[in-house]
């Protein structure tokens, strides 16, 4: 395999900031404060489940579409039913419609988000595996940053349908840019797999050990960006001092990312080592948010961004790694399906345990299973030479 040039990188990179503004640029301002806003707490939480709901039901699905078929077509397929889906709302402005809308862009999401993921193992050596993660993190990353503020600036400007309108135009504009720039990489040939052989991949040690990590890494930061904000609020900070903390702790993430990657396949930083510190440097975050004041809230901010940050490029190229080439897709589809069970169950445990108790008894029960963690980390079976030298 030959490294893939960059012109067909950013196509992917750009899928990926997709996903990751159309997820939060749009969730963050359902509740905002535009004519069309929703106001009940009660439709805001079935919107933000159903977009959640469709990517956790479908991205193995699709995932295991994209080994079938190619990456490509996936991946293509998923920005252009984006786009459509994105100006349902766009054009219709009805409640009703804006549900359909919520569920075909999880829908759409489902498909190019694991199908991106499978292309960039696939178009990169595995001595390049580590950066090439990086990146495609570093742009989701940015997405995630930037959804809020630009959603928010858009809701302001024209309302939802602005929001909804422009993210149709960026998902359409990706898809062409994709299947001028990315080359079509065909599907592999395959054994018969049956379900007791898929079964015994995921439930692998190779396959479970990342998983989990990665899991853990989207829950702390799901955590921070949720509730940082509220503890702030107690502390008696503005909306300017928590806002900073939230960005700080994506802007952390976003620049550790391609940092680790290239530590991967420089061999400066084991998989094992890289995950272990990850989740130690995490759940460290996790108990500085229990201190008063902003010194604790930064020092959270900073220390969950960075062990995030190291996490995440470093389970996926161990994923890739220890998978084989024909089962790409459905292995980064299974994964998302991690990563999103952790966005949603960090939250729900930290809220459970603070609803019991107080916030901060909920931040160190997340830390703990984090420092917890590293036990599966250490259960890795020795992974290949590929993993943290690099062999093309």
């Amino acid at each position: 395999m030959t490294s893939a040039p960059k012109k067909a990188m950013w196509p992917l990179y750009a899928a990926g900031f997709t996903t990751a503004f159309g997820a939060h640029g749009i969730a963050a301002n359902l509740g905002g404060f535009s004519e069309d806003a929703v106001t009940s707490l009660l439709v805001l939480g079935g919107l933000l489940a159903l977009y959640d709901g469709a990517e956790v039901l479908l991205k193995p699905i699709f995932g295991s579409l994209a080994d079938r078929i190619g990456g490509k077509p996936v991946l293509l397929g998923g920005l252009i039913a984006f786009a459509p889906a994105s100006t349902l709302y766009a054009v219709a402005d009805s409640p009703g419609w804006l549900w359909a809308a919520r569920l075909g862009q999880g829908a759409a999401a489902s498909a190019f988000s694991p199908a991106a993921s499978a292309m960039v193992a696939r178009l990169n050596p595995a001595a390049k595996r580590g950066r090439a993660f990086g990146g495609y993190g570093f742009y989701k990353s940015i997405g995630y940053t930037l959804g809020p503020l630009l959603g928010g600036v858009l809701v302001w400007a024209g309302g939802l349908r602005l929001l909804f309108t422009v993210m149709a135009l960026c998902a359409a504009a990706v898809a062409v840019w994709a299947a001028l720039a990315v080359p079509a990489v065909p599907p592999l040939p395959r054994k018969r797999q049956t379900v007791a052989d898929l079964a015994r991949r995921l439930a692998d040690r190779s396959f479970l050990a990342p998983t989990a990590a990665l899991a853990a890494a989207t829950a702390a930061l799901s955590v921070g960006v949720g509730f940082l904000p509220v503890t702030g609020a107690a502390a008696g900070l503005g909306t300017v001092a928590t806002g900073a903390a939230v960005s700080v702790l994506a802007a952390t993430a976003a620049v550790v990312q391609p940092w680790a990657g290239r530590a991967l396949d420089a061999g400066r930083l084991s998989t094992p080592t890289g995950l272990l510190g990850g989740l130690l440097v995490t759940a460290a975050g996790l108990g500085a948010a229990t201190l008063p004041g902003l010194t604790g809230i930064l020092t959270a901010a900073a220390l969950i961004g960075a062990g995030t940050g190291l996490i995440t490029p470093l389970g996926f190229a161990a994923l890739a790694a220890s998978t084989p080439e024909e089962r790409l897709g459905q292995t980064m589809g299974s994964a998302e399906l991690g990563r999103e069970l952790g966005d949603a169950g960090g939250p729900l445990l930290v809220a459970g345990v603070a609803t019991a108790s107080t916030l901060a008894f909920g931040y160190t029960a997340l830390a703990v299973l984090l420092a917890m963690a590293p036990i599966l980390v250490f259960a890795i079976r020795p992974l290949r030479a590929s993993i943290s030298r690099g062999k093309a």
